[in-house]
């Protein structure tokens, strides 16, 4: 493994007109020959790292994303075949690679252009095509931030910027919605012009996913950390597949508590303790089969003729945060939904609002009796009464928090 070049000591971000180059950190790389090995031993002596990048003749040419690398080389007989070759088996060969004088707006559409990867895996800085270091997406977001705090008229300019980019990237999600599933609705508002909810719909020919998650924080704190949260699903849906809901849990906890510092035993103060509470599931419309994993939320299910509202309780353990544990597993439970039942889940955005003569949340029940009440309705008709009960029970209190609640019926 090579040293970094001199130069790069004195990559520290600066916050006035900042460049590529100051996102530079200093971590190991990669020469090209270099066995996947060596590539094992570099993460196991960096625990926190989370792409390695790959260099040859002094210039970049790829990324190897420690997730991908573990998953792979722990299947059968990949270590045997692939652990004396040179590294570039599992490298992602199309990274990000920007020049280190570019300007910081440039860098930040350059990055949401490219996508969620280089949100997460990060991006590879280069000087002149000669391999300078590497820039985090996480650390790419706080330096955005802390401009637009010193400049003031710049900030709401950006935050409808950031909540264009947000609607842009959930927008596919709707669509796949659609596609998926005529008989549902979806109610999405952020309290700020940014928030920290999201939801992903993923669709297969035999069934699709969807999750109901809330980031910690609202408005841009919140907003980015959505970011994070649905750039990490991704991958975890593109490496296990959608129908596991708990495997999907498990993997996002242990990359939010990696990107974020929340490693047990990386240091005596973690980096923050930040997360999500969420709510996914993989349904299958042919059967009817539902499987539930839950984090801190639960899923409402009334079927046709019942008396009440069935509450399917999600863990009491968030998705990161620092008490949460590196390798906790999430519990999968199958839910067999009868034709026509409908099926409601909710951030607590919509639970914990304050209202009422007395000045309390709105809670479980009241949702409890809205959806008996509309059981006869559409999805659509449904959401819009929750919406008014809700607004009828805040009244002139204040938004707590950001709302996003999903209805569809089997």
């Amino acid at each position: 493994m090579s040293e970094l070049p001199a130069y790069l000591q004195d990559c520290r971000p600066r916050f006035r007109q900042p460049s590529a180059g100051d996102m530079c950190v200093e971590v190991p790389w990669m020469a090209v020959e270099e066995t996947n090995e060596k590539v094992m031993e570099i993460f196991s002596e960096h625990k926190d790292l989370i792409s390695l990048p790959v260099v040859e003749k002094g210039r970049p040419i790829g990324l190897i994303n420690r997730d991908i690398f573990m998953s792979e080389m722990s299947k059968p007989y990949r270590w045997e075949i692939y652990g004396r070759k040179n590294c570039i088996a599992f490298m992602d060969k199309a990274p990000l690679i920007v020049d280190a004088e570019m300007g910081i707006e440039e860098l930040t559409f350059k990055t949401v252009e490219y996508g969620e990867k280089a949100l997460s895996d990060g991006f590879i800085v280069a000087r002149d095509g000669s391999f300078v270091g590497v820039g985090h997406g996480l650390q790419l977001m706080r330096v955005v931030a802390e401009l637009q705090a010193a400049r003031n008229r710049q900030v709401m300019h950006s935050i409808e910027y950031a909540s264009v980019i947000q609607r842009s990237m959930l927008r596919a999600s709707r669509d796949a919605l659609v596609q998926a599933q005529a008989d549902a609705a979806l109610v999405w508002e952020p309290r700020d012009v940014v928030g920290g909810d999201f939801y992903q719909f993923t669709t297969l020919p035999d069934g699709w996913f969807a999750m109901v998650a809330d980031c910690t924080g609202h408005g841009v704190p919140g907003a980015f950390m959505t970011l994070i949260a649905s750039s990490t699903l991704g991958k975890a849906i593109e490496q296990y597949g959608p129908r596991d809901p708990a495997q999907l849990l498990s993997s996002v906890n242990r990359s939010i508590k990696q990107m974020l510092g929340q490693m047990d035993g990386q240091d005596d103060t973690p980096g923050s303790d930040d997360g999500m509470d969420a709510a996914c599931f993989w349904y299958e419309p042919a059967t009817r089969e539902l499987r539930f994993a839950g984090a801190n939320l639960s899923l409402f299910v009334l079927a046709p003729g019942a008396d009440a509202v069935q509450l399917v309780a999600g863990e009491r353990k968030g998705v990161g945060y620092v008490d949460s544990a590196f390798d906790h597993t999430w519990t999968t439970r199958t839910v067999a939904l009868a034709p026509g039942s409908l099926v409601f889940v909710t951030t607590d955005g919509l639970i914990d609002q304050v209202g009422g003569p007395k000045a309390i949340t709105f809670g479980k029940r009241r949702i409890q009796e809205v959806i008996v009440a509309q059981r006869e309705q559409t999805p659509a008709q449904l959401n819009a009464a929750m919406q008014q009960a809700l607004e009828r029970w805040q009244g002139s209190h204040q938004r707590r928090d950001d709302l996003t609640f999903f209805c569809f019926r089997a």
